[in-house]
């Protein structure tokens, strides 16, 4: 499952890969519920990397499998 992560007053984004297992059903009621709550929103990437993004500044969020293709052109009809 991979994450992208918008944060407000960056052009970056963050990028984290949680591993092929994570059931993205629960993780996005997780990650809805810690932004309800307020603080900071902690994901653990697959390699056991901790990334933590107050939750103020997340602009949003993107959930995906690593599978997904992203397409890159412009593309008429």
């Amino acid at each position: 499952m991979e994450v992208r992560i918008g944060v407000t007053q960056s052009a970056r984004e963050l990028e984290v890969d949680l591993g092929d297992g994570t059931d993205g059903v629960a993780l996005g009621e997780e990650i809805e519920a810690k932004l309800a709550a307020g603080g900071v929103l902690w994901l653990t990437d697959r390699k056991g990397r901790r990334v933590g993004v107050p939750t103020e500044k997340v602009a949003y969020i993107e959930l995906g499998t690593a599978d997904d293709h992203r397409r890159v052109g412009f593309g008429l009809g």
